[in-house]
């Protein structure tokens, strides 16, 4: 008979640190897949497909697919590795440089080296998604290309998963400097 313990914790990586908890864990993981919707929707709009916005905006699906794809495919390269960066907080690799790297690999590094950057973007994260919200709607309104009906749901959906993006990160920048403190 399996321990209740058992059921309640993840399976080890092997790049699992002592002094994670499962639940930090999870947190990381929920972090980083934050982005993954909005990344979706503007993948779907830089192959073409309509998404709700008039002929009057750049975002038009007339105008893709074509050169502003590559913007919108590099813009999301970069948010879904900055949301990947999440996980460095529960992983070993968040605390030393990896081994393939020549002279330096395997070293560990200052804390303050992923604190930071973490702290200073969960706070950027957590003001711009925060302003980008509030003004919604007031952007919708004045904007007659907006998408509208299930285009802005679909538009919506994609994009409030983005409010927990920073709180999150600010939470695992915490536990992780916490950690670092007590763990070395």
């Amino acid at each position: 008979m399996a321990s209740s313990a058992a059921s309640t914790t993840l399976p080890q990586t092997p790049d699992a640190l002592p002094g994670v908890s499962p639940w930090m864990r999870r947190l990381a993981t929920l972090a980083s897949l934050t982005v993954l919707p909005s990344c979706l929707w503007r993948l779907a709009l830089a192959v073409g497909i309509p998404m709700g916005w008039g002929p009057g905006s750049d975002l038009h699906h007339s105008y893709y697919p074509g050169r502003e794809s590559l913007v919108l495919v590099l813009v999301t390269l970069v948010q879904e590795g900055l949301g990947l960066l999440s996980l460095g907080l529960v992983r070993r690799w968040g605390e030393q440089l990896p081994g393939w790297i020549p002279r330096l690999g395997g070293r560990r590094f200052h804390p303050l080296l992923a604190v930071v950057p973490a702290a200073l973007g969960a706070l950027a994260l957590t003001g711009i998604t925060s302003l980008g919200a509030a003004g919604w709607s007031e952007v919708n309104a004045a904007n007659p290309d907006a998408p509208t009906g299930l285009a802005l749901r679909i538009f919506s959906l994609s994009y409030v998963p983005l409010l927990l993006w920073g709180p999150l990160l600010g939470v695992l920048t915490v536990a992780y400097w916490r950690r670092r403190r007590v763990h070395g």
